[in-house]
């Protein structure tokens, strides 16, 4: 008859245990890309497949059973950095009228540095421009449908414009002018680590008065420049 299980042998059947439950197919995933992630984030994308099974303590054909290629792990961490990070709510809240169109800016700029102003988020962006990995263009797509294009209608309305036709290309791009200020911060702050004599809260409420100041006018004048235009065809 067997006897009452020693100590020792009870701790090796619960590491055992634990390494069953680690090496599930999703757990090893997750841990690829996390480990993608902090070297992308360090090296950029010169770092290949080889050396980041180095990092993992696994051969390359396992990773490859993971990712059949490099871009396959590339899309992988755009998924987990970029998208899965995103909130539907941003787009929500910049629409809600109840709310003043500075309040509404304001807020989406405090939430969304606080998600984007990591060091594995902005340095795999700069990274990824330099290497002309498709990451910039998807996400620039995606902030200009979901974030400035919808704060161009909303600022339109509040300044009394006309705020169903679609955006202008100069009208976003003014947009753009804020939403690059706002992340060359997070450049700053982040990846030179320069000291920042001014909050980050302070920045964003300065950089929204300055902007809403300025741009009343100017979308006043590209409103009726584009009626002119419209009269005379």
């Amino acid at each position: 008859m067997d006897g009452p299980s020693s100590p020792s042998a009870e701790a090796a059947g619960t590491v055992r245990a634990a390494r069953r439950t680690r090496n599930k197919p999703e757990d090893r995933h997750r841990e690829f890309v996390r480990k993608a992630i902090e070297l992308f984030a360090e090296v950029g994308f010169e770092a290949g497949t080889r050396e980041l099974a180095q990092r993992l303590g696994v051969t390359q054909p396992l990773l490859y059973r993971y990712f059949p290629s490099k871009d396959d792990l590339i899309a992988a961490v755009y998924q987990e950095i970029y998208v899965n990070r995103w909130k539907s709510e941003w787009r929500e809240g910049l629409m809600d009228e109840s709310r003043p169109i500075r309040e509404r800016i304001i807020r989406f700029y405090e939430d969304y540095t606080r998600t984007i102003f990591t060091p594995e988020w902005i340095r795999i962006y700069i990274f990824a421009g330099l290497r002309g990995v498709d990451i910039n263009r998807r996400y620039a797509a995606k902030v200009e449908a979901e974030i400035l294009r919808p704060i161009t209608l909303a600022t339109r309305q509040s300044f009394g414009l006309s705020g169903n036709e679609p955006p202008r290309p100069e009208e976003v791009e003014l947009f753009w002018t804020l939403q690059g200020g706002i992340f060359y911060y997070g450049v700053r702050e982040i990846v030179y680590q320069f000291p920042m004599p001014v909050d980050r809260p302070t920045m964003i409420r300065n950089a929204v008065d300055t902007f809403l100041t300025g741009v009343g006018p100017v979308l006043t004048h590209l409103a009726g420049r584009e009626t002119e235009d419209n009269a005379k065809r």
